[in-house]
C-alpha cells in the first residue's frame, strides 16, 4: 500500500463540478492500494501518515505533526500508483488491486485514520476526480507498507 503524502495550505476534490472534499492546512493523501495488500497495511499505514512530523516548528525544523498544527487530512484513491511504466509507454497497473479490494482497503484506511481522531475529507472512490491542491513547501513524501514478508520501512 502506498501513500503519496503532500503538505498543503488547502485542498478539495470535485465530482461532475462539485466539491466533494476538502480541507484547509493538512495533508493530501493520494493512496494507493497493490493486490496483496490487507486491513493491517492498511492500519499500518494509517498510523504512519498520521504521526508524521511534517510542519514547521520555530526553529524551522519539520517537528510538528497534524495534531500540532489542527491539521486535516484528504484521502483520494489513485491507483495509478501502481502504475509501472519501465517498459514501453503505456503504463502496466497489474500491481494495483481490484475495484472491490481497493475499495474495501480505501475504505477501511479513512475509518483507521478516523478512529486516531483525525478529521478526513475524502474523495469519492471510482470516480474521475479533480483534485486542486496548494502544496505548501512543496513537501511531497511517499510513504509505502511493504507486502507480508518483504522489507518494511520503520
Amino acid at each position: 500500500m502506498r501513500a503519496l503524502v503532500q503538505r498543503v495550505s488547502r485542498a478539495s476534490v470535485r465530482v461532475e463540478g462539485q466539491v466533494v472534499g476538502e480541507i484547509g492546512r493538512g495533508l493530501l493523501v493520494l493512496l494507493g492500494v497493490r493486490q496483496t495488500d490487507t486491513p493491517a497495511e492498511a492500519d499500518w499505514l494509517a498510523r504512519k501518515v498520521c504521526g508524521l512530523r511534517l510542519f514547521a516548528g520555530e526553529d524551522g525544523h519539520f517537528d510538528r505533526g497534524l495534531t500540532d498544527v489542527d491539521g486535516e487530512l484528504l484521502v483520494v484513491s489513485q491507483f495509478t500508483l501502481y502504475g509501472d511504466a519501465r517498459k514501453g509507454r503505456r503504463p502496466n497497473f497489474g500491481a494495483a488491486a481490484r475495484p472491490e479490494l481497493a475499495k474495501e482497503l480505501y475504505e477501511h484506511f479513512v475509518a483507521a485514520v478516523r478512529r486516531l481522531g483525525y478529521p478526513v475529507a475524502t474523495g469519492r472512490f471510482g470516480a474521475l476526480m479533480e483534485v486542486g491542491l496548494v502544496n505548501d513547501g512543496p513537501v511531497t513524501l511517499m510513504v509505502e507498507k511493504e507486502a507480508q514478508g518483504a522489507s518494511e520501512m520503520s
